[in-house]
């Protein structure tokens, strides 16, 4: 799956949703499009920009470090540290920036404050910038994880730049709150037509879209018209569509029923938790937030973990997935191996699992495990 996350902006260029984000570039005589850019790269060696956000994402990144160096990995990391409790953004503007310098990313989550309406989210705001407009999660059971089910393989297409995030709320009078849900026909269609893509590139067989149009009868009304509309373009694959309270329960019921699924920003956040869940939770599982030029990776589920800070105890897997990802991104699929199947070893042969799988193990001992893997398949 990793290797093919990019796939699919390949058929979309020609349709002219897609065609519209690509901002040209011109130097001099020479005008180029920002997606034929290439990455930073200096003596053969990758720069990426590594964002260790809040909680135990300090931690992980470590281990991401020290994973590369006993892979071999030419990648470099340019870290960027953002403050979430202040309204003074230059160090988001200072992430961005690196990001289009270097072409991609990995980070932590970064915590948004409850209490200060002032600031706006990192998270929220570093996607809008880079047009990351899609979240994709590849839910996939792990035989070495013991669960109430088994063999659920679900691929979630979470719109990333739109929804419930716009971030546009005000009081318009006393006591009275307002919050603006954002749905636009090319942004929707640019989504769609990246998970029909991707489906057919991956020998996928049905895509389901999540909405709320019998409440939200305008704007997921046009989610749902747009997706109907996409996928009459791709008659081989299976289409339907699922109000988003029936689909929580269909997930934890019958969660076999689905392949593909696209959902709005707030009903993808809401979905992906829940199929985390399913399959083991928030330490295992990685996310790609793809654009036509850039793409940032991070665990599936966005989670903080400020509980486990300095504790040893917190998953690395899903980090370390996320950095396997980011690997077959730059094209680096040897070293994306090694550090996929070390982690996958880990968790599903050796079982060497942390608490919230169920063991004893440390972060530290999860690891290490993984670094044994890699010497060994690396003698």
């Amino acid at each position: 799956m990793a290797g093919n996350l990019m796939k699919p902006l390949t058929g979309l260029a020609k349709h002219a949703s897609a065609a519209a984000s690509l901002q040209a570039v011109t130097t001099r005589s020479v005008s180029l499009t920002a997606a034929n850019i290439p990455m930073a790269r200096y003596g053969g060696r990758h720069t990426v920009t590594m964002m260790p956000g809040d909680g135990i994402g300090p931690e992980m990144m470590s281990y991401v470090k020290e994973v590369y160096k006993h892979a071999g990995a030419p990648v470099d990391f340019e870290t960027v540290t953002l403050d979430p409790s202040t309204d003074n953004y230059d160090d988001l503007y200072n992430a961005i920036a690196s990001v289009k310098r270097n072409g991609c990313g990995i980070k932590g989550n970064i915590e948004t404050k409850m209490n200060r309406p002032d600031i706006k989210s990192r998270n929220v705001e570093m996607r809008n910038e880079l047009d990351l407009f899609v979240n994709l999660i590849h839910c996939k059971s792990q035989p070495g994880i013991k669960t109430r089910h088994e063999d659920i393989d679900i691929v979630v297409m979470r719109q990333n730049t739109e929804g419930e995030y716009a971030m546009l709320e005000h009081e318009s009078v006393d006591g009275v709150v307002e919050s603006l849900k954002i749905i636009t026909e090319a942004s929707t269609e640019r989504l769609c037509r990246h998970a029909f893509e991707w489906a057919r590139a991956n020998g996928r067989k049905k895509v389901t879209l999540v909405h709320k149009a019998n409440i939200m009868k305008i704007t997921d009304g046009l989610f749902m018209q747009v997706a109907k509309r996409v996928s009459a373009d791709y008659p081989e694959l299976e289409h339907n569509n699922m109000i988003i309270d029936n689909c929580c329960m269909q997930l934890v019921s019958n969660p076999w029923q689905f392949d593909v699924m696209i959902l709005t920003n707030l009903y993808g956040t809401i979905v992906t938790n829940l199929i985390c869940g399913l399959i083991g939770g928030p330490g295992v599982i990685s996310g790609a937030n793809i654009g036509p030029r850039y793409a940032v990776f991070e665990p599936g589920t966005r989670n903080t973990g400020t509980s486990l800070v300095g504790m040893n105890k917190a998953n690395p897997c899903a980090m370390l997935n996320a950095s396997a990802d980011l690997l077959n991104h730059l094209k680096l699929d040897y070293h994306a191996d090694l550090v996929r199947d070390a982690v996958f070893k880990t968790v599903n042969v050796d079982k060497v699992h942390t608490e919230d799988l169920g063991g004893q193990a440390t972060s530290i001992d999860v690891v290490q495990n993984v670094l044994n893997h890699i010497k060994q398949a690396t003698k």
